[in-house]
């Protein structure tokens, strides 16, 4: 049984209709992903901020407590040099002491790596703090055990929610490392 050449032309156009009707449909989908990636980013820098705003009322009263007598808190503390930025949440800082906080609705081990750069870099990019002890710290909405010990060998003060407040989790044997 043979197609006339009527038949092919036929079935080759609605073909080719089918498969531009495919391609819009692949488009939509497409924009609609973006627009909920795009959704879910905003989210979680809404999430972040809202871990801030949770973190920065506590600061001064958590690190007077470990005997470092901070009196300042800066949020969203940015600088650029030479070439470099960097960006912190949250800088507590008195006379002789500098604490850079990292807030995230969750923390990874990969956030914590950053967060260690980031002190690399401080005292050349924030040069008013060259003679300060600088430390850090991480705070987080979600953060797994597993993240909030690899933070505290890495040094850093880990801070979390615990009922109503937020904690210091470090034991009061921790000494923080100091870049």
């Amino acid at each position: 049984m043979s197609a006339t050449a009527n038949e092919v032309w036929t079935l080759l156009r609605e073909l080719v209709a089918a498969q531009q009707d495919t391609d819009r449909k692949f488009q939509e989908t497409d924009r609609q992903i973006k627009k909920v990636v795009n959704s879910l980013g905003r989210l979680g820098n809404r999430l972040g901020d809202f871990v801030e705003e949770m973190v920065k009322p506590a600061l001064v009263r958590l690190f007077q407590a470990r005997g470092i007598a901070v009196h300042e808190v800066h949020r969203g503390v940015s600088a650029e040099r030479l070439g470099e930025a960097i960006e912190i949440d949250l800088l507590v800082v008195n006379d002789s002491d500098v604490i850079a906080v990292e807030c995230k609705s969750s923390l990874s081990n990969d956030d914590v790596d950053e967060h260690l750069a980031r002190l690399g870099k401080l005292r050349r990019l924030l040069p008013r703090y060259a003679e300060a002890r600088i430390m850090g710290a991480v705070a987080a909405m979600v953060l797994p055990d597993d993240v909030a010990r690899y933070a505290y060998r890495k040094g850093l003060f880990v801070l979390a929610q615990s009922g109503e407040g937020v904690v210091i989790r470090n034991d009061s044997g921790f000494v923080p490392v100091t870049w």
